[in-house]
């Protein structure tokens, strides 16, 4: 892949159709108004009702007609909403392929932080092991300067579809904290997590 890194409209077509695909692999169990699903993937209207379409004809999605008594449809949004289809005959090689995507842009991402700085430790926790209620999704502890950080995660929130909490902990720091036993990193120590770099040996 190079220096380009992974874009998921080059695979899929369309930066929109991408989201969407995500999505809807992601929660296949959900069901979608369409301007809820603009929020969600953060894109134009006119896009997504387009390749919500396509989605429809290829047999990915189903439409269905709302119900009037359907919880959050306002009076704009009631007459469909869109579900994944999960007895479409490549429902399943999809989702595998989208996991696999996923595990692709996470390794480009630790991969791109470690060559534009100096990491000494990097994991994955929070939304990537399910743990929703955890104060941080990536603890990184190292020195990278916070717009380089900044921008690799924004590009990496682009193409994962959806926003990603991150902290930065200069090694010093990091060590302080451990000495006199700091809550928050305790915390962060002893949830689950996926390490991807660990240069000092915890």
């Amino acid at each position: 892949m190079g220096k380009q890194g992974l874009k998921l409209e080059q695979m899929f077509g369309s930066k929109t159709r991408a989201r969407l695909l995500g999505l809807f692999l992601q929660y296949p169990k959900e069901a979608f108004f369409v301007r809820e699903l603009t929020r969600r993937i953060d894109a134009q209207l006119n896009s997504v009702r387009r390749e919500l379409k396509n989605l429809v004809d290829m047999g990915l999605i189903i439409e269905k007609r709302a119900d009037s008594h359907k919880a959050g449809a306002s009076l704009s949004e009631k007459k469909k909403y869109y579900t994944a289809n999960e007895n479409f005959i490549l429902f399943e090689n999809l989702r595998g392929l989208f996991q696999k995507i996923h595990i692709l842009l996470k390794q480009n991402l630790v991969q791109e932080i470690d060559e534009s700085g100096h990491i000494d430790y990097f994991a994955f926790t929070g939304r990537f092991v399910d743990a929703k209620d955890m104060p941080t999704d990536i603890l990184i502890i190292g020195s990278i300067k916070p717009g380089s950080l900044e921008k690799l995660i924004a590009n990496f929130e682009s193409e994962f579809n959806g926003e990603v909490n991150y902290t930065l902990m200069p090694k010093d720091e990091f060590l302080d904290r451990k000495q006199v036993a700091d809550r928050f990193l305790l915390s962060l120590l002893n949830a689950e997590k996926i390490v991807m770099i660990n240069r000092l040996s915890i």
